[in-house]
Protein backbone atom coordinates (compact mmCIF):
# COMPACT_ATOMS: atom_id res chain seq x y z
CA UNK A 1 0.00 0.00 0.00
CA UNK A 2 1.01 3.39 -0.78
CA UNK A 3 1.60 6.10 2.12
CA UNK A 4 -1.76 8.14 1.63
CA UNK A 5 -3.31 4.68 2.23
CA UNK A 6 -1.52 3.86 4.98
CA UNK A 7 -2.09 7.19 6.99
CA UNK A 8 -6.00 6.69 6.31
CA UNK A 9 -5.99 3.55 7.33
CA UNK A 10 -4.00 4.69 11.24
CA UNK A 11 -6.47 7.20 10.78
CA UNK A 12 -9.37 4.45 10.94
CA UNK A 13 -7.19 2.35 14.01
CA UNK A 14 -7.35 5.51 16.22
CA UNK A 15 -11.03 5.41 15.74
CA UNK A 16 -11.27 2.14 17.12
CA UNK A 17 -12.68 -0.73 14.27
CA UNK A 18 -14.29 -3.52 16.16
CA UNK A 19 -14.71 -7.02 14.79
CA UNK A 20 -18.48 -8.66 14.38
CA UNK A 21 -20.46 -11.87 14.09
CA UNK A 22 -22.02 -14.78 12.57
CA UNK A 23 -23.95 -15.13 9.28
CA UNK A 24 -27.55 -15.66 11.18
CA UNK A 25 -26.66 -13.58 14.44
CA UNK A 26 -25.45 -10.79 12.37
CA UNK A 27 -28.51 -10.83 10.89
CA UNK A 28 -30.78 -11.45 13.47
CA UNK A 29 -28.74 -8.08 15.67
CA UNK A 30 -28.84 -5.68 12.63
CA UNK A 31 -32.77 -6.34 12.73
CA UNK A 32 -32.55 -6.07 16.56
CA UNK A 33 -30.41 -2.86 15.91
CA UNK A 34 -32.45 -1.15 13.46
CA UNK A 35 -35.82 -1.56 15.87
CA UNK A 36 -34.02 0.29 18.69
CA UNK A 37 -32.69 2.59 16.62
CA UNK A 38 -36.24 2.70 14.96
CA UNK A 39 -37.17 3.66 18.33
CA UNK A 40 -34.79 6.21 19.23
CA UNK A 41 -35.68 7.73 16.05
CA UNK A 42 -38.98 7.80 16.69
CA UNK A 43 -38.36 9.53 20.52
CA UNK A 44 -36.14 12.70 18.39
CA UNK A 45 -38.50 11.45 15.24
CA UNK A 46 -41.94 11.98 15.91
CA UNK A 47 -40.38 15.73 16.02
CA UNK A 48 -41.43 16.71 12.22
CA UNK A 49 -43.09 15.58 8.68
CA UNK A 50 -40.65 17.49 6.21
CA UNK A 51 -41.52 17.76 2.44
CA UNK A 52 -39.48 20.27 0.31
CA UNK A 53 -39.42 20.02 -3.55
CA UNK A 54 -37.55 22.49 -4.87
CA UNK A 55 -36.34 23.90 -8.82
CA UNK A 56 -33.20 25.41 -9.86
CA UNK A 57 -31.65 27.28 -12.71
CA UNK A 58 -27.79 27.18 -12.42
CA UNK A 59 -25.25 28.71 -15.01
CA UNK A 60 -21.91 26.47 -14.45
CA UNK A 61 -17.91 26.65 -15.61
CA UNK A 62 -15.54 23.76 -15.78
CA UNK A 63 -12.27 24.41 -15.80
CA UNK A 64 -9.65 21.83 -16.78
CA UNK A 65 -6.55 23.11 -15.19
CA UNK A 66 -4.38 20.24 -16.18
CA UNK A 67 -3.73 18.79 -18.47
CA UNK A 68 -4.22 21.33 -20.94
CA UNK A 69 -6.46 24.48 -20.06
CA UNK A 70 -10.05 23.72 -21.54
CA UNK A 71 -13.08 26.33 -20.07
CA UNK A 72 -16.73 24.60 -20.51
CA UNK A 73 -19.45 26.12 -19.43
CA UNK A 74 -23.17 24.99 -18.94
CA UNK A 75 -26.77 25.83 -18.20
CA UNK A 76 -28.44 23.77 -15.53
CA UNK A 77 -32.12 23.09 -14.92
CA UNK A 78 -32.99 21.03 -12.01
CA UNK A 79 -35.88 19.63 -9.68
CA UNK A 80 -36.12 17.98 -6.89
CA UNK A 81 -37.50 16.85 -3.12
CA UNK A 82 -35.96 16.38 0.26
CA UNK A 83 -38.52 14.70 2.86
CA UNK A 84 -38.39 13.29 5.61
CA UNK A 85 -41.84 11.49 7.35
CA UNK A 86 -41.23 10.37 11.09
CA UNK A 87 -44.64 8.27 13.10
CA UNK A 88 -45.43 6.39 15.27
CA UNK A 89 -45.21 3.61 13.15
CA UNK A 90 -43.65 5.03 10.15
CA UNK A 91 -40.11 5.97 8.94
CA UNK A 92 -38.55 7.59 5.55
CA UNK A 93 -36.00 9.89 4.30
CA UNK A 94 -35.58 10.83 0.75
CA UNK A 95 -33.24 13.16 -1.25
CA UNK A 96 -34.33 13.02 -5.06
CA UNK A 97 -32.97 15.08 -7.83
CA UNK A 98 -33.34 15.43 -11.43
CA UNK A 99 -31.10 17.68 -12.99
CA UNK A 100 -30.59 18.29 -17.07
CA UNK A 101 -26.76 20.34 -18.44
CA UNK A 102 -26.83 22.23 -21.35
CA UNK A 103 -23.31 22.75 -22.77
CA UNK A 104 -22.84 26.20 -24.31
CA UNK A 105 -19.75 24.41 -26.41
CA UNK A 106 -19.26 22.11 -29.22
CA UNK A 107 -16.51 20.18 -27.94
CA UNK A 108 -18.61 20.30 -24.37
CA UNK A 109 -21.68 17.76 -24.18
CA UNK A 110 -25.47 17.90 -22.91
CA UNK A 111 -26.38 15.48 -20.09
CA UNK A 112 -29.44 14.43 -18.03
CA UNK A 113 -29.08 12.67 -14.39
CA UNK A 114 -30.80 11.17 -12.04
CA UNK A 115 -29.80 10.52 -8.37
CA UNK A 116 -30.77 10.08 -4.99
CA UNK A 117 -31.28 7.97 -1.62
CA UNK A 118 -34.35 6.64 -0.23
CA UNK A 119 -35.54 4.23 2.90
CA UNK A 120 -37.82 3.66 5.22
CA UNK A 121 -40.30 1.23 6.68
CA UNK A 122 -43.71 0.63 7.86
CA UNK A 123 -45.18 -0.83 10.31
CA UNK A 124 -48.21 -3.16 8.98
CA UNK A 125 -48.72 -4.91 12.64
CA UNK A 126 -46.71 -2.93 15.13
CA UNK A 127 -44.58 -4.76 16.41
CA UNK A 128 -44.67 -7.86 14.85
CA UNK A 129 -44.72 -7.13 10.85
CA UNK A 130 -42.81 -4.04 9.04
CA UNK A 131 -42.41 -3.96 5.53
CA UNK A 132 -39.34 -2.01 4.83
CA UNK A 133 -37.47 -0.51 1.17
CA UNK A 134 -34.64 1.57 0.05
CA UNK A 135 -33.60 3.02 -3.63
CA UNK A 136 -30.61 4.23 -4.43
CA UNK A 137 -29.13 6.01 -7.55
CA UNK A 138 -26.09 7.53 -7.98
CA UNK A 139 -23.43 8.32 -11.36
CA UNK A 140 -19.91 8.14 -10.83
CA UNK A 141 -17.18 7.95 -13.69
CA UNK A 142 -15.15 4.77 -14.31
CA UNK A 143 -11.52 3.94 -15.65
CA UNK A 144 -10.59 0.56 -17.28
CA UNK A 145 -9.79 -0.81 -14.23
CA UNK A 146 -13.36 -0.84 -13.31
CA UNK A 147 -12.81 1.80 -10.40
CA UNK A 148 -15.73 4.32 -9.44
CA UNK A 149 -15.06 7.47 -8.75
CA UNK A 150 -16.94 11.37 -8.29
CA UNK A 151 -15.87 13.37 -11.01
CA UNK A 152 -17.41 16.83 -12.10
CA UNK A 153 -19.02 16.73 -15.42
CA UNK A 154 -17.40 14.20 -16.70
CA UNK A 155 -17.65 12.57 -20.44
CA UNK A 156 -20.44 10.32 -21.34
CA UNK A 157 -17.68 8.40 -22.45
CA UNK A 158 -16.86 7.20 -18.85
CA UNK A 159 -20.03 8.16 -16.88
CA UNK A 160 -22.02 5.50 -15.28
CA UNK A 161 -25.61 5.53 -13.55
CA UNK A 162 -26.26 3.02 -11.03
CA UNK A 163 -29.75 2.26 -9.53
CA UNK A 164 -30.25 -0.71 -6.97
CA UNK A 165 -33.72 -0.97 -4.89
CA UNK A 166 -34.50 -3.33 -2.11
CA UNK A 167 -37.89 -4.21 -0.03
CA UNK A 168 -39.05 -6.98 2.00
CA UNK A 169 -40.80 -8.07 5.19
CA UNK A 170 -40.01 -8.54 8.62
CA UNK A 171 -41.77 -10.39 11.44
CA UNK A 172 -40.86 -10.95 14.93
CA UNK A 173 -43.54 -12.43 17.78
CA UNK A 174 -44.06 -14.71 20.14
CA UNK A 175 -45.32 -18.08 20.34
CA UNK A 176 -46.09 -19.80 23.58
CA UNK A 177 -42.77 -18.13 25.26
CA UNK A 178 -40.95 -19.11 21.74
CA UNK A 179 -39.39 -15.68 20.10
CA UNK A 180 -40.34 -16.48 16.45
CA UNK A 181 -38.67 -13.71 13.66
CA UNK A 182 -38.03 -14.24 9.76
CA UNK A 183 -37.00 -11.74 7.18
CA UNK A 184 -37.11 -11.60 3.60
CA UNK A 185 -35.25 -9.06 0.90
CA UNK A 186 -35.34 -9.15 -2.82
CA UNK A 187 -32.87 -6.11 -4.26
CA UNK A 188 -32.37 -5.22 -7.31
CA UNK A 189 -29.05 -3.44 -8.54
CA UNK A 190 -28.55 -2.03 -12.55
CA UNK A 191 -24.87 -0.17 -13.62
CA UNK A 192 -25.85 1.79 -17.19
CA UNK A 193 -23.44 3.53 -19.06
CA UNK A 194 -21.66 3.51 -22.83
CA UNK A 195 -19.47 0.33 -24.31
CA UNK A 196 -16.56 0.33 -22.08
CA UNK A 197 -13.23 -0.32 -23.64
CA UNK A 198 -9.72 -0.21 -22.46
CA UNK A 199 -7.08 2.06 -23.97
CA UNK A 200 -5.90 -2.10 -25.16
CA UNK A 201 -9.05 -1.80 -27.07
CA UNK A 202 -10.04 -4.54 -24.66
CA UNK A 203 -14.05 -4.84 -23.09
CA UNK A 204 -13.65 -3.53 -19.76
CA UNK A 205 -15.71 -5.94 -17.28
CA UNK A 206 -18.27 -3.56 -16.08
CA UNK A 207 -21.22 -5.30 -13.89
CA UNK A 208 -24.74 -5.06 -15.71
CA UNK A 209 -27.40 -6.10 -13.59
CA UNK A 210 -28.36 -8.33 -10.79
CA UNK A 211 -31.09 -10.20 -8.44
CA UNK A 212 -30.66 -10.79 -5.31
CA UNK A 213 -32.93 -13.09 -2.68
CA UNK A 214 -32.02 -12.92 1.12
CA UNK A 215 -34.19 -14.96 3.77
CA UNK A 216 -33.43 -15.90 7.30
CA UNK A 217 -35.83 -17.43 10.22
CA UNK A 218 -35.06 -18.18 13.87
CA UNK A 219 -36.84 -19.36 16.77
CA UNK A 220 -35.76 -19.39 20.19
CA UNK A 221 -35.74 -18.73 24.24
CA UNK A 222 -34.39 -15.84 26.16
CA UNK A 223 -32.27 -16.32 28.83
CA UNK A 224 -34.42 -16.41 32.69
CA UNK A 225 -37.27 -18.09 30.16
CA UNK A 226 -38.68 -22.05 30.59
CA UNK A 227 -36.20 -21.96 33.73
CA UNK A 228 -33.08 -21.86 31.57
CA UNK A 229 -30.67 -19.46 32.54
CA UNK A 230 -28.79 -19.84 29.36
CA UNK A 231 -30.67 -18.91 26.37
CA UNK A 232 -31.15 -20.93 23.04
CA UNK A 233 -32.07 -20.38 19.14
CA UNK A 234 -31.82 -22.61 15.72
CA UNK A 235 -31.87 -20.65 12.64
CA UNK A 236 -31.27 -20.91 8.95
CA UNK A 237 -31.06 -18.98 6.43
CA UNK A 238 -30.50 -18.57 2.64
CA UNK A 239 -28.96 -15.80 -0.09
CA UNK A 240 -28.53 -16.14 -3.86
CA UNK A 241 -27.86 -13.81 -6.38
CA UNK A 242 -27.69 -14.01 -9.94
CA UNK A 243 -25.55 -11.70 -12.07
CA UNK A 244 -26.22 -11.32 -16.13
CA UNK A 245 -22.75 -11.04 -16.90
CA UNK A 246 -21.90 -14.65 -17.43
CA UNK A 247 -24.92 -16.11 -16.05
CA UNK A 248 -22.91 -15.87 -12.49
CA UNK A 249 -24.74 -17.38 -9.55
CA UNK A 250 -24.01 -16.86 -5.88
CA UNK A 251 -25.67 -18.95 -3.25
CA UNK A 252 -25.33 -19.39 0.32
CA UNK A 253 -27.41 -21.81 2.87
CA UNK A 254 -26.57 -22.32 6.59
CA UNK A 255 -28.63 -24.14 9.69
CA UNK A 256 -26.98 -23.12 12.83
CA UNK A 257 -27.90 -23.05 16.53
CA UNK A 258 -26.79 -20.54 19.55
CA UNK A 259 -26.18 -20.02 22.99
CA UNK A 260 -26.87 -17.02 25.11
CA UNK A 261 -24.68 -17.01 28.39
CA UNK A 262 -25.70 -13.58 30.13
CA UNK A 263 -22.35 -12.31 31.99
CA UNK A 264 -24.08 -9.22 33.61
CA UNK A 265 -27.17 -7.34 33.22
CA UNK A 266 -25.51 -5.80 30.07
CA UNK A 267 -23.15 -8.66 28.53
CA UNK A 268 -23.39 -11.82 27.09
CA UNK A 269 -21.69 -14.11 25.21
CA UNK A 270 -22.78 -15.86 22.34
CA UNK A 271 -21.87 -19.40 21.26
CA UNK A 272 -22.90 -20.84 17.38
CA UNK A 273 -22.35 -23.79 15.05
CA UNK A 274 -23.83 -24.79 12.39
CA UNK A 275 -23.17 -26.05 8.62
CA UNK A 276 -23.18 -24.04 5.26
CA UNK A 277 -22.84 -24.55 2.01
CA UNK A 278 -21.57 -21.51 -0.85
CA UNK A 279 -20.72 -22.19 -4.38
CA UNK A 280 -20.08 -19.74 -6.90
CA UNK A 281 -20.79 -20.64 -10.11
CA UNK A 282 -21.03 -18.97 -14.32
CA UNK A 283 -20.96 -20.04 -18.13
CA UNK A 284 -18.10 -19.33 -20.17
CA UNK A 285 -18.38 -16.39 -23.02
CA UNK A 286 -19.85 -17.15 -26.31
CA UNK A 287 -16.72 -17.61 -28.83
CA UNK A 288 -16.29 -16.85 -32.36
CA UNK A 289 -14.95 -19.42 -35.19
CA UNK A 290 -11.54 -18.00 -34.40
CA UNK A 291 -12.04 -18.60 -30.55
CA UNK A 292 -11.94 -14.89 -29.50
CA UNK A 293 -14.80 -13.88 -27.24
CA UNK A 294 -17.93 -11.97 -28.66
CA UNK A 295 -18.80 -8.72 -27.25
CA UNK A 296 -22.30 -7.03 -27.20
CA UNK A 297 -23.11 -3.40 -28.59
CA UNK A 298 -22.94 -2.89 -24.81
CA UNK A 299 -19.15 -3.90 -24.47
CA UNK A 300 -19.66 -6.86 -22.63
CA UNK A 301 -19.06 -10.19 -22.95
CA UNK A 302 -21.99 -11.92 -24.54
CA UNK A 303 -22.61 -15.41 -22.49
CA UNK A 304 -22.54 -19.31 -23.88
CA UNK A 305 -26.13 -19.99 -22.89
CA UNK A 306 -25.40 -23.77 -23.96
CA UNK A 307 -22.03 -23.66 -22.07
CA UNK A 308 -22.44 -25.96 -19.10
CA UNK A 309 -21.81 -24.37 -15.36
CA UNK A 310 -18.60 -24.08 -13.83
CA UNK A 311 -17.67 -23.50 -10.42
CA UNK A 312 -15.74 -20.99 -9.09
CA UNK A 313 -15.67 -21.42 -5.56
CA UNK A 314 -17.64 -23.38 -2.90
CA UNK A 315 -17.32 -24.30 0.77
CA UNK A 316 -19.47 -26.68 2.95
CA UNK A 317 -19.05 -28.03 6.21
CA UNK A 318 -18.89 -26.85 9.78
CA UNK A 319 -19.03 -23.15 10.53
CA UNK A 320 -18.78 -21.39 14.20
CA UNK A 321 -18.41 -18.66 15.56
CA UNK A 322 -18.32 -16.85 19.36
CA UNK A 323 -19.20 -13.13 19.99
CA UNK A 324 -20.20 -10.75 22.46
CA UNK A 325 -23.39 -8.32 23.07
CA UNK A 326 -23.03 -5.41 25.40
CA UNK A 327 -25.60 -2.98 25.85
CA UNK A 328 -24.55 -1.02 28.47
CA UNK A 329 -27.59 1.77 27.67
CA UNK A 330 -30.19 2.73 25.28
CA UNK A 331 -27.05 4.85 23.77
CA UNK A 332 -24.33 2.38 23.09
CA UNK A 333 -24.08 -1.28 21.53
CA UNK A 334 -21.43 -3.62 20.79
CA UNK A 335 -21.99 -7.05 18.53
CA UNK A 336 -18.56 -8.15 17.64
CA UNK A 337 -17.97 -12.07 16.64
CA UNK A 338 -14.94 -14.27 15.54
CA UNK A 339 -15.25 -17.60 14.42
CA UNK A 340 -14.63 -19.68 11.01
CA UNK A 341 -16.61 -19.57 7.70
CA UNK A 342 -15.92 -19.71 3.88
CA UNK A 343 -13.02 -22.11 5.30
CA UNK A 344 -11.25 -19.54 6.80
CA UNK A 345 -11.46 -17.34 9.92
CA UNK A 346 -13.74 -14.52 9.81
CA UNK A 347 -15.07 -11.27 12.07
CA UNK A 348 -17.83 -8.85 11.53
CA UNK A 349 -19.71 -6.48 13.75
CA UNK A 350 -21.23 -3.43 14.83
CA UNK A 351 -21.10 -0.49 17.41
CA UNK A 352 -23.45 2.53 17.63
CA UNK A 353 -22.77 4.99 20.67
CA UNK A 354 -25.17 8.56 20.96
CA UNK A 355 -23.31 10.65 23.44
CA UNK A 356 -26.18 12.99 23.08
CA UNK A 357 -29.21 13.25 21.36
CA UNK A 358 -27.43 15.55 19.10
CA UNK A 359 -24.27 13.07 18.04
CA UNK A 360 -23.99 9.41 17.04
CA UNK A 361 -21.13 7.26 15.94
CA UNK A 362 -21.41 4.60 14.43
CA UNK A 363 -18.76 1.71 13.07
CA UNK A 364 -19.22 -1.68 10.81
CA UNK A 365 -17.25 -4.17 9.54
CA UNK A 366 -18.12 -7.27 7.22
CA UNK A 367 -17.15 -9.71 5.44
CA UNK A 368 -19.13 -11.69 2.81
CA UNK A 369 -19.34 -13.42 -0.90
CA UNK A 370 -21.48 -11.30 -2.94
CA UNK A 371 -21.71 -9.61 -6.29
CA UNK A 372 -21.32 -5.77 -6.54
CA UNK A 373 -25.46 -5.62 -6.34
CA UNK A 374 -25.72 -8.05 -2.99
CA UNK A 375 -23.22 -5.37 -1.19
CA UNK A 376 -25.02 -2.55 -2.54
CA UNK A 377 -28.15 -3.53 -1.18
CA UNK A 378 -26.55 -4.80 2.06
CA UNK A 379 -25.01 -1.28 2.27
CA UNK A 380 -28.20 0.58 1.75
CA UNK A 381 -30.07 -1.74 3.99
CA UNK A 382 -27.66 -0.66 6.69
CA UNK A 383 -29.03 3.04 6.05
CA UNK A 384 -31.07 4.34 8.81
CA UNK A 385 -34.26 6.11 7.98
CA UNK A 386 -33.81 9.79 9.43
CA UNK A 387 -31.06 11.40 7.55
CA UNK A 388 -29.41 14.18 5.24
CA UNK A 389 -28.15 13.61 2.25
CA UNK A 390 -24.61 15.29 1.72
CA UNK A 391 -24.43 16.14 -2.19
CA UNK A 392 -21.99 18.26 -4.66
CA UNK A 393 -23.08 21.80 -4.33
CA UNK A 394 -21.96 22.03 -7.97
CA UNK A 395 -22.72 18.68 -10.03
CA UNK A 396 -25.74 17.77 -7.19
CA UNK A 397 -23.86 14.62 -7.16
CA UNK A 398 -23.90 12.03 -3.72
CA UNK A 399 -20.56 12.06 -2.35
CA UNK A 400 -21.09 8.49 -0.58
CA UNK A 401 -22.26 9.73 3.15
CA UNK A 402 -25.51 10.74 4.50
CA UNK A 403 -25.93 12.55 7.71
CA UNK A 404 -27.85 10.54 10.59
CA UNK A 405 -28.21 10.85 13.84
CA UNK A 406 -29.01 6.81 14.06
CA UNK A 407 -26.22 4.91 13.11
CA UNK A 408 -23.80 4.48 9.89
CA UNK A 409 -24.29 6.58 6.90
CA UNK A 410 -21.62 6.09 4.04
CA UNK A 411 -22.11 3.54 0.49
CA UNK A 412 -18.82 4.53 -0.63
CA UNK A 413 -17.23 1.90 -0.39
CA UNK A 414 -20.31 -0.24 -1.92
CA UNK A 415 -19.08 2.07 -5.51
CA UNK A 416 -15.26 1.55 -4.85
CA UNK A 417 -15.12 -0.84 -7.96
CA UNK A 418 -17.92 -2.22 -10.59
CA UNK A 419 -16.35 -4.98 -11.79
CA UNK A 420 -18.96 -7.72 -12.74
CA UNK A 421 -17.51 -10.66 -10.85
CA UNK A 422 -18.22 -11.70 -7.30
CA UNK A 423 -15.78 -11.12 -4.73
CA UNK A 424 -15.35 -11.80 -0.83
CA UNK A 425 -15.51 -8.34 0.40
CA UNK A 426 -14.30 -7.63 3.77
CA UNK A 427 -13.90 -3.96 5.05
CA UNK A 428 -15.31 -1.44 7.86
CA UNK A 429 -17.40 1.69 7.88
CA UNK A 430 -16.90 4.40 9.97
CA UNK A 431 -19.60 7.46 10.39
CA UNK A 432 -20.12 10.38 12.78
CA UNK A 433 -22.36 13.15 12.98
CA UNK A 434 -23.10 15.89 15.22
CA UNK A 435 -25.49 18.45 15.62
CA UNK A 436 -24.25 22.20 16.80
CA UNK A 437 -27.90 24.38 16.99
CA UNK A 438 -28.73 24.97 13.32
CA UNK A 439 -24.90 23.59 12.68
CA UNK A 440 -24.47 20.22 11.55
CA UNK A 441 -20.79 18.53 11.06
CA UNK A 442 -20.64 14.74 9.74
CA UNK A 443 -17.42 12.50 8.99
CA UNK A 444 -17.57 9.40 6.91
CA UNK A 445 -14.45 6.66 6.82
CA UNK A 446 -13.84 3.10 5.39
CA UNK A 447 -11.60 0.40 3.90
CA UNK A 448 -13.13 -1.86 1.52
CA UNK A 449 -11.22 -4.92 0.13
CA UNK A 450 -12.31 -7.07 -2.37
CA UNK A 451 -10.83 -10.82 -3.93
CA UNK A 452 -12.36 -11.37 -6.62
CA UNK A 453 -13.39 -15.25 -7.95
CA UNK A 454 -13.51 -16.75 -11.24
CA UNK A 455 -14.29 -20.02 -12.94
CA UNK A 456 -10.83 -21.90 -13.87
CA UNK A 457 -11.38 -22.62 -17.99
CA UNK A 458 -13.46 -19.44 -18.48
CA UNK A 459 -13.09 -15.87 -19.51
CA UNK A 460 -13.65 -14.94 -16.09
CA UNK A 461 -10.42 -17.16 -14.98
CA UNK A 462 -8.72 -13.87 -15.47
CA UNK A 463 -10.34 -11.64 -12.70
CA UNK A 464 -9.62 -14.90 -9.97
CA UNK A 465 -7.58 -14.13 -7.08
CA UNK A 466 -7.39 -9.90 -8.15
CA UNK A 467 -7.83 -7.89 -5.15
CA UNK A 468 -9.09 -4.36 -5.51
CA UNK A 469 -8.57 -2.23 -2.40
CA UNK A 470 -9.40 1.64 -1.47
CA UNK A 471 -9.54 3.92 1.46
CA UNK A 472 -12.33 6.75 1.35
CA UNK A 473 -13.21 9.84 3.83
CA UNK A 474 -15.67 11.99 3.40
CA UNK A 475 -16.29 14.72 5.82
CA UNK A 476 -19.01 17.76 6.05
CA UNK A 477 -20.31 20.83 7.44
CA UNK A 478 -23.14 22.81 7.14
CA UNK A 479 -24.97 25.83 8.97
CA UNK A 480 -25.80 29.50 8.91
CA UNK A 481 -24.07 32.30 7.67
CA UNK A 482 -24.77 35.98 7.73
CA UNK A 483 -28.38 36.42 6.08
CA UNK A 484 -28.13 32.86 4.29
CA UNK A 485 -26.31 29.21 4.75
CA UNK A 486 -22.98 27.81 3.89
CA UNK A 487 -22.00 24.00 3.19
CA UNK A 488 -18.55 22.80 3.06
CA UNK A 489 -17.42 19.22 1.66
CA UNK A 490 -14.63 17.27 1.06
CA UNK A 491 -13.62 13.61 0.16
CA UNK A 492 -10.50 11.73 -0.51
CA UNK A 493 -10.80 8.01 -2.26
CA UNK A 494 -7.46 5.80 -2.59
CA UNK A 495 -7.45 3.00 -4.97
CA UNK A 496 -5.29 -0.28 -5.47
CA UNK A 497 -5.92 -1.96 -8.30
CA UNK A 498 -4.92 -5.29 -8.46
CA UNK A 499 -4.52 -5.49 -12.37
CA UNK A 500 -0.52 -4.49 -11.99
CA UNK A 501 -0.50 -2.74 -15.22
CA UNK A 502 -2.95 -0.18 -14.08
CA UNK A 503 -0.96 1.03 -10.40
CA UNK A 504 -3.18 3.00 -7.71
CA UNK A 505 -5.41 6.04 -7.91
CA UNK A 506 -5.74 8.64 -5.50
CA UNK A 507 -8.88 11.54 -5.54
CA UNK A 508 -9.46 14.46 -3.42
CA UNK A 509 -12.30 16.75 -3.62
CA UNK A 510 -13.32 19.99 -1.66
CA UNK A 511 -16.04 22.53 -2.40
CA UNK A 512 -17.81 25.20 -0.66
CA UNK A 513 -21.44 27.18 -1.31
CA UNK A 514 -23.47 29.80 0.17
CA UNK A 515 -26.32 30.29 -0.10
CA UNK A 516 -29.01 33.20 0.80
CA UNK A 517 -32.93 33.98 0.45
CA UNK A 518 -33.36 36.64 -1.97
CA UNK A 519 -37.49 37.03 -1.75
CA UNK A 520 -40.17 34.77 0.14
CA UNK A 521 -39.19 31.45 -1.53
CA UNK A 522 -36.36 32.46 -4.07
CA UNK A 523 -32.75 31.96 -3.07
CA UNK A 524 -29.68 32.82 -4.78
CA UNK A 525 -26.92 30.64 -4.50
CA UNK A 526 -22.99 30.44 -5.11
CA UNK A 527 -20.58 27.39 -5.58
CA UNK A 528 -16.54 26.17 -5.77
CA UNK A 529 -15.43 22.99 -6.22
CA UNK A 530 -11.91 21.27 -6.95
CA UNK A 531 -11.28 18.17 -8.09
CA UNK A 532 -8.20 16.06 -8.53
CA UNK A 533 -7.59 12.37 -9.75
CA UNK A 534 -4.26 11.17 -9.56
CA UNK A 535 -3.71 7.99 -11.40
CA UNK A 536 -0.10 5.99 -11.05
CA UNK A 537 -0.42 4.60 -14.02
CA UNK A 538 -0.78 8.01 -16.09
CA UNK A 539 2.36 10.51 -16.72
CA UNK A 540 -0.60 13.45 -15.50
CA UNK A 541 -2.77 14.24 -12.85
CA UNK A 542 -5.97 15.92 -13.59
CA UNK A 543 -6.98 19.29 -11.83
CA UNK A 544 -10.55 20.35 -12.32
CA UNK A 545 -11.86 23.88 -10.98
CA UNK A 546 -15.77 24.48 -10.81
CA UNK A 547 -18.07 27.39 -10.16
CA UNK A 548 -21.51 27.45 -9.91
CA UNK A 549 -24.19 30.62 -9.89
CA UNK A 550 -27.66 30.08 -9.75
CA UNK A 551 -31.41 30.98 -8.16
CA UNK A 552 -33.21 28.12 -6.42
CA UNK A 553 -37.27 28.21 -5.57
CA UNK A 554 -38.45 26.15 -2.73
CA UNK A 555 -41.84 25.08 -2.52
Amino acid sequence: MTSKALLALATLALSGVLPLASPAMAQQNRDAGADEAEGRSESRGSRRTRIDPYIEANTIANWQITPGDDVLTYTQLAAGVDASVQGRNTGAAVSLRYERNFAHQSDGADSDTLTGIARGYASVVPNVLTIEAGALATRTSVDESGRSIIAPLAADDLTTQTYSVYAGPTLQTQVEGVDVSANYRIGYTRVDGPDFVSAGGQPVDIFDESVSHSANVRAGIAPGRAGLPVGVGVGAGLYQEDISNLDQRVRDVYVRGDVTVPVTPTLAVVFGAGIEDVEVSSRDVLRDADGDPVIGNDGRFITDESSPRTIAYEADGLIWDVGVIWRPSSRTELEATFGHRYDSETFYGSFTWAPSSRSTLGIGVYDSIQGFGGRLNNALAALQTDFEVVRDPVTGDITGCVNSLDGLGCIDGALGSVRSSVFRGRGVVVSYTHEMGRTVAGIGAGYDRRRFIGAPGTILELADGIVDESVYVTANLAGPFGRGNYALNTYANWFESGASSLGDAFTLGTSASYTEQVWRNLSARAAVALTMIDPEASPDEFLTASALLGLRYDF
